[in-house]
């Protein structure tokens, strides 16, 4: 049996933001911010990985990849842009719902699901079908997981009722030689002082958004992924820049991105 992980408060909050969630000017600003930053070590991290010409328009093509906690698909449709074929799974129905939306507005073919990870349906998969979209057997042989050559879940594990069980659900969709790529706040003095207190007091980021405590250190989100069979293949800081918002490298204190692979 698959542990439960998601928090229906958590749910609830961010299920009540779906309606601004496409505005760049309403609640969630911060996450338009951070998706060009988050977007560009992705796609450093696909083309090293895959070796891809970083001049490739479809990096993806041919791939599968699932966006974990994926809001109204601010990653799933970039993802879907880079060739890939997109499933994205998210606790708040009122976020699919508006997911589906806005890719139908964008012509945009990408298969959305609310509610557990561990729920996903899994569909049927021919010999012919893409690679990637493969499913495991349990030890008893009576089910699987479809798994996905690229599996995201950005600024989700500290949200999870029970972080380690959410990081072996992560594990369990990722393919052999896929790739897995996450983001979450440091917890460090400085995110509690800037993520937490002054951002929510400002309004940055909607009041309740955060709960410092359930932050997660890197060498703590390390030991959960090599706990479910994983290595760290690359780790960076994402940090505030007076010129971009935000930018890539140096301090870890804030946030932090990292890539994760099945071991050689």
């Amino acid at each position: 049996m698959s542990a439960a992980t998601i928090n229906p408060n958590e749910a609830a909050h961010f299920g009540a933001l779906a309606a601004d969630w496409w505005d760049p000017h309403g609640s969630s600003a911060m996450l338009h911010k951070l998706n060009p930053v988050r977007l560009s070590y992705i796609r450093a991290q696909i083309d090293a990985h895959w070796h891809v010409d970083a001049r490739e328009r479809f990096p993806l093509a041919g791939c599968t990849a699932i966006d974990v906690g994926c809001g109204a698909g601010l990653l799933a449709e970039p993802l879907a842009r880079m060739g890939a074929q997109v499933t994205g799974v998210d606790a708040a129905p009122e976020n699919i719902a508006a997911a589906r939306d806005h890719a139908a507005g964008q012509g945009l073919d990408i298969t959305y699901f609310a509610g557990e990870l561990a729920g996903l349906p899994i569909p049927f998969v021919s010999s012919a079908d893409l690679r990637g979209v493969s499913t495991s057997l349990d030890t008893n042989g009576e089910g699987g997981a479809q798994q996905f050559d690229l599996v995201t879940s950005m600024e989700v594990v500290e949200h999870v009722t029970d972080p380690a069980a959410f990081i072996g659900e992560l594990a369990a969709r990722l393919a052999p030689g896929g790739l897995m790529i996450l983001s979450t706040p440091n917890r460090t003095a400085l995110s509690k002082l800037l993520l937490v207190e002054a951002a929510e007091r400002v309004g940055a980021v909607p009041r309740g958004t955060h709960d410092w405590d359930q932050f997660l250190k890197p060498e703590e989100l390390t030991k959960l992924l090599e706990g479910a069979g994983l290595d760290v293949a690359d780790r960076t800081g994402l940090a505030p820049s007076a010129a971009k918002g935000f930018k890539l490298g140096g301090s870890e204190a804030l946030n932090y991105l990292l890539a994760a692979r099945w071991p050689n």
